[in-house]
């Protein structure tokens, strides 16, 4: 017998890469095939039966074989924890810890499950005590709403012992009011909690026809920006924040904490960005009980209300929340929305409604045709008829004909079952038979068929009426907790404090942080992007790192911050290409990084003789000088930057000379050009700005002042400089805009002359940041200041052994003086006590309204 050759061993003599092709391609053929069928059915089953919910009780199916248990078992009374996970694992065949997580997180959301223990924290991350020392029931609002034996199907368990329902007949968009989140094979889905009052509201809108869009609600509460919800379509976001107070304007307290965090993740978010200096803090304690409550101690002259952006900015008290909203609908995932999923339930919700309605009415008229049956069986005394019957057949047949003159009154056939039953009732029954009873019986049945007929014939009412009844019984013990509002979008650059310090190596081309030996520029922050001008015309703009190669000596190098419409560059440049000498003013609001940039579109070569930045507008005067060569009579003119628009920057400007230039010389400081300029005071730091923070004082154009008011009696002039200006808020009577005909009144003791004066006066001086006392002397002692036009005051008198009460309008009893007059004299003693009458405030105020501070 010849021997045939063994594919397998002569396959395993050659080296794998000299392996005989058509055995290669069998095995990869055979691979493919388990990947295709294997990895696909694993795929699917994930899908179906793990992670995703179904859209028609909103659950997945170990949440549903949870509950199906849990009613199985119910008895009223709460079941060990433990217990009830036993029980699902008739049902489930994936193990007691993915039961015991499921049953958890349904209790600890408090809709479906009544727990009692400790079920853990959501809001500290805290787990649950182990399933042993737990236990749970249904709640009433579960047992109303998901099971009906009538109207539910079922299958077989995995193992043929039991049967579970397929799904359950869940009257409630169950699926919208717990929310849901899985991860499957190539799929997820993310679904967000809601309100169940306004569910339920939104379900009754949806049956009148009306549109309805539905928000979240977490448990965790905090505040919720929505405009960019979407009703949960793909794409959609929610940006969610921690609900924070400002206490005793040095402390912050996060009373709320946003969905998806707690509140230890959230305290080591907090720390992690002040480690970083991208927030100052001195401490946070952890005080949450009942309450959340994380209290958070700033530093000595840092502002809470930047604090606070910063906290929003660079922690997680600010999250960002993408949902999807994929379920199951007719054994295949799809993606849909929150309103779209609430229309479902709905209308699911009233066909169920009409299934029960339905199986009621015709289990009323069971019972009425069998009442019927009864009284007549007994009233016609038919029952005497079969007492001489010798056979089961012989009885039915009696029974049926004595029947058979009453059929028309009956709504259906008598049946051979109807007739098995009449020789069921016992002779106690038939000797204690009431006719009015029976008849009263049948009228209450007829009543109830019509009822639900009525019902049936108007179905969508009921559906609202019993939508209606849950929102009364079930509404108020679920009020809203995330609080609906519009948020500002927080730049991260423009809340980050300056941690770093910017420098700049001309001759190599470096800047950065990091060079803390070459040429120091401004501080900055981390997040700061820096632009460069060059001198050939170009500019870029960068991230600012600890080291960057920008281009050898470059021009200028400063902060650049998006959108700065008020920082505005003046420049004068040679085209070199076509000639000319070109003058322009621009802001730079929004480039790409990294991208150099010409002077202008179109200018290719470039040479740039005159350059400046310029934080608020300003508009300098130039002289510019032409070389000795040129042709032109007038060898050296003045040009003023205020007589040139700001334009956009790739404007090529306004010609200035064709002649050719020598040299370019600024002849005098500008002022800014774009107009007055809001300054708020920060009350906690002392610093001013323009971002909002703290009492409006004032708009400021270029020449106006500030004008403070000291305790020890002397005034300052100040610019309003936000970067350079901090006042020390403690030693100020009084911080405002200086309107050079208001006057100010005093009232002081000059002990010297032992008498109370009052002067008003005006400020005369333009000196800045050099103090002037405004009292004689400098022991008069200082008794009030006012800024008002019109000041009147109070004061209290010690006259002998009395003592008297006077007032005095100020405008009327002296006249304005100069800053250095003595006043008139009040009183020939010291006032005990002198109060300023203010006049009354006007609520209506709006932000520019000039403030004082007192």
């Amino acid at each position: 017998m010849e021997n045939k050759p063994d594919l397998e061993q002569e396959s395993n003599s050659f080296p794998p890469e000299e392996q005989p092709e058509r055995v290669q391609s069998s095995h990869t053929e055979h691979i493919s095939d388990m990947y295709k069928g294997y990895f696909l059915d694993y795929a699917s089953y994930v899908i179906l039966e793990r992670a995703i919910p179904a859209i028609e009780d909103g659950l997945k199916p170990v949440q549903r074989r949870i509950l199906h248990a849990m009613n199985v078992i119910d008895d009223g009374r709460y079941n060990k924890v433990a217990n009830i996970i036993g029980q699902t694992m008739q049902y489930h065949p994936h193990g007691d810890a993915a039961i015991g997580e499921a049953l958890v997180n349904m209790g600890q959301k408090g809709v479906l499950v009544d727990c009692q223990g400790n079920w853990g924290d959501i809001r500290t991350g805290d787990s649950a005590a182990a399933s042993r020392y737990i236990e749970a029931r249904l709640s009433k609002f579960a047992q109303e709403m998901a099971f009906n034996p009538k109207t539910t199907a079922y299958q077989l368990s995995y193992d043929g012992r039991k049967k579970e329902p397929i799904a359950l007949p869940m009257k409630f968009p169950l699926l919208l009011s717990q929310g849901t989140e899985g991860i499957a094979v190539g799929l997820s889905t993310k679904i967000l909690p809601h309100n169940v009052g306004e569910l339920l509201q939104g379900s009754i809108d949806i049956l009148n026809g009306k549109k309805t869009q539905i928000l979240p609600d977490f448990l965790t509460g905090g505040l919720m920006d929505c405009s960019q919800y979407q009703s949960a379509k793909r794409g959609g976001k929610l940006r969610v924040r921690a609900k924070i107070e400002i206490v005793e304007k040095k402390h912050l307290v996060v009373r709320q904490i946003p969905a998806s965090t707690t509140t230890s993740s959230l305290i080591e978010s907090i720390i992690k960005a002040a480690a970083k200096g991208k927030i100052k803090i001195k401490k946070v304690t952890d005080n949450t009980a009942q309450e959340v409550e994380i209290f958070i101690e700033l530093p000595v002259g840092v502002s809470p209300e930047q604090t606070l952006d910063a906290l929003y900015a660079f922690s997680d008290c600010e999250v960002s929340i993408s949902p999807i909203t994929c379920v199951i609908k007719g054994e295949k995932p799809i993606f849909t929305t929150v309103d779209e999923l609430l229309e479902y339930s709905a209308f699911h919700t009233k066909d169920l409604l009409k299934q029960e309605l339905t199986i009621e009415k015709a289990e009323l008229e069971e019972r009425w045709h069998f009442a019927s049956l009864e009284k007549i069986f007994i009233e016609k005394k038919i029952y005497q008829k079969i007492e001489n019957c010798e056979t089961w057949e012989e009885v039915l047949t009696t029974i049926a004909a004595a029947l058979k003159p009453h059929v028309k009154k009956f709504k259906r056939a008598v049946t051979e079952e109807d007739v098995a039953k009449l020789t069921e009732i016992k002779v106690k029954r038939i000797s204690k038979f009431n006719k009015f009873q029976a008849d009263d019986l049948l009228l209450k049945l007829e009543e109830q068929i019509a009822q639900c007929v009525h019902h049936l014939e108007h179905l969508n009412e009921y559906a609202i009426a019993y939508y209606q009844n849950l929102i009364k019984k079930y509404a108020h013990l679920f009020p809203r907790r995330t609080q609906i509002a519009n948020f500002d979008n927080i730049e991260a650059a423009s809340v980050a404090l300056n941690n770093e310090k910017l420098y700049v190596n001309r001759e190599e081309g470096f800047m950065g942080f990091g060079l803390k030996k070459d040429e120091f520029i401004e501080e900055c922050s981390d997040l700061d992007e820096v632009i460069v001008f060059h001198q050939d015309g170009t500019y870029s703009i960068s991230k600012i790192a600890e080291k960057v190669f920008i281009g050898k000596n470059p021009l200028y190098v400063g902060v650049w911050r998006k959108n700065d419409s008020r920082k505005v560059y003046n420049v004068v440049y040679a085209n070199l290409d076509k000639g000319g000498t070109f003058v322009k003013r621009f802001a730079v609001l929004g480039v790409t990084r990294d991208k150099k940039y010409p002077i202008a579109d179109g200018v290719e070569k470039a040479k740039i003789l005159y350059f400046s930045a310029n934080p608020n507008g300003e508009a300098e005067t130039i002289t510019v000088q032409l070389t000795q060569a040129s042709t032109a009579k007038k060898k050296e003119f003045d040009y003023n930057f205020a007589e040139m628009e700001i334009k956009n920057r790739n404007t090529r400007g306004n010609e200035l000379t064709k002649y050719p230039v020598r040299k370019i010389k600024q002849k005098s400081a500008g002022v800014s050009t774009l107009g007055a300029l809001k300054i708020w005071l920060d009350e906690h730091s002392g610093k001013l700005n323009t971002s909002g923070y703290g009492r409006f004082i004032a708009e400021f154009e270029e020449e106006d002042r500030i004008v403070s008011f000291y305790k020890n009696a002397s005034y300052e002039l100040s610019n309003f400089d936000v970067t350079t200006n901090r006042f020390e808020l403690k030693d100020i009577l009084h911080l405002g805009k200086l309107s050079p005909k208001a006057a100010f009144s005093a009232i002081y003791y000059d002990p010297e002359r032992k008498a109370t004066y009052a002067k008003r006066f005006l400020i005369e001086t333009t000196s800045l940041n050099q103090r002037f006392d405004f009292l004689p002397t400098p022991n008069c002692e200082l008794l009030l200041l006012s800024a008002q036009a019109e000041p009147a005051i109070s004061y209290q008198i010690k006259n002998g052994s009395k003592i008297l009460n006077g007032e005095i309008r100020l405008h009327t009893f002296v006249e304005v003086m100069g800053w250095k007059a003595l006043g008139n004299k009040i009183s020939d003693s010291k006032l005990l006590k002198v109060t300023e009458i203010l006049p009354a405030t006007d609520d209506n105020t709006g932000e520019n309204t000039e403030q004082s501070l007192f």
